[in-house]
């Protein structure tokens, strides 16, 4: 696991998790207060959930995927300062869950995260899926 006292570590430890599908790393960088939010475009609304529905959610991904492999792309904004952060940035994430069933999925995160003035760890308290799927 990287240095989650920088934000370069929390996406290289996010990126570690993916590829171990490692929920004990992932939750390492998910805050207290998390919550993610996507747009359904069936419905036509966001759905939201917290801390708790995003680790079972990952957790099915992982325990559900042979293999992920997470790229992180080019840092559309950043806006760092002492205690917070907010980062937008594109990724490309490929869930194999058997030769046969691969997806692939071209999108944007937008994340918020908290330094806790402890530890001076970053904790991720919000990602909002700017993904168009």
């Amino acid at each position: 696991m990287s240095d989650l006292t920088t934000i370069d570590g929390i996406f290289q430890s996010f990126q570690f998790a993916y590829s171990f599908r490692d929920t004990s790393i992932y939750g390492k960088l998910v805050g207290n207060d998390f919550i993610f939010t996507f747009r359904d475009f069936e419905k036509g609304f966001d759905v939201s959930w917290g801390r708790d529905d995003e680790m079972k959610t990952t957790n099915g991904l992982f325990t559900n995927s042979q293999r992920l492999d997470l790229i992180w792309n080019n840092i559309v904004l950043s806006n760092v300062d002492s205690l917070s952060a907010t980062i937008v940035r594109g990724f490309n994430l490929t869930v194999t869950f058997n030769p046969t069933d691969v997806v692939r999925i071209d999108g944007r995160v937008n994340l918020s995260f908290i330094r806790d003035e402890s530890t001076k760890n970053w904790k991720m308290i919000k990602w909002l899926d700017e993904s168009s799927l």
